[in-house]
């Protein structure tokens, strides 16, 4: 899939994946590629300036934990980052909602003559 069409939903994918738990970047990172059936894949190079970025927002919080001599840094959601995440949520719902009246019609629209 083209990165193009991440675009503008970055957010609320990170938002997303981190909705189950704290997770480190790498972690984010497989986790979307796992749920979008390998259909996207984040670089590392834009997935940490937008977890820094979401923390600044108030939207995720950070901390460093240990994995045997490794540190890594774990992001979770605040409230503030659920409350956003619900309105990704509902944007997308309405943005796929008028995408697919448009491409997908049910039924011609008024005054089209077919």
């Amino acid at each position: 899939m083209k990165a193009d069409a991440v675009r503008g939903h970055l957010d609320g994918l990170l938002l997303a994946v981190l909705e189950q738990g704290p997770l480190h970047g790498y972690a984010i990172i497989a986790a979307v590629q796992q749920r979008s059936g390998g259909a996207l894949e984040l670089r590392t190079g834009t997935i940490y300036p937008a977890l820094q970025r979401l923390e600044r927002l108030g939207l995720l919080s950070s901390s460093w934990q240990s994995s045997g001599e490794r540190r890594r840094r774990c992001y979770e959601l605040t409230d503030a980052g659920r409350h956003t995440l619900a309105g990704e949520r509902t944007a997308w719902n309405e943005f796929t909602t008028a995408i697919g009246s448009v491409l997908n019609p049910t039924t011609p629209p008024p005054g089209l003559v077919t």
